[in-house]
């Protein structure tokens, strides 16, 4: 549904700007997984690395909202592509919270099952 939004808006308004939204939805969840990866969960405490990549996605979840209305604002896509990116950028990030609210916590769940 996301990536109807997001592919929509070029065809509507033949701009291509909006696609640049991309690279955030790749390099989002990027920083989470490597400090995952490197940190130890058996420390009740907050962690540094953890911390620092919190945000980092958090700054580029911001970034990916705030492109398209630079872009707007500069009159590089009209503000119904804006709204469209912005709609989809909602639903993608929803679900790659939810991802890894639902797969990211440390119960009894084994990748093995799938």
């Amino acid at each position: 549904i996301k990536l109807t939004f997001n592919f929509s808006s070029p065809f509507f308004f033949s701009q291509y700007w909006p696609l640049f939204v991309l690279f955030f939805y790749i390099l989002s969840p990027i920083p989470y997984c490597i400090a995952r990866r490197l940190v130890d969960d058996t420390d009740a405490t907050s962690n540094a690395c953890k911390e620092l990549a919190i945000f980092l996605t958090t700054g580029i979840v911001v970034s990916a909202f705030g492109l398209p209305i630079v872009f707007a604002r500069a009159e590089l896509i009209y503000w119904g592509a804006c709204a469209l990116v912005l709609t989809g950028n909602t639903v993608i990030f929803a679900t790659i919270l939810g991802f890894f609210l639902v797969f990211g916590s440390n119960d009894d769940f084994s990748w093995q099952q799938w």
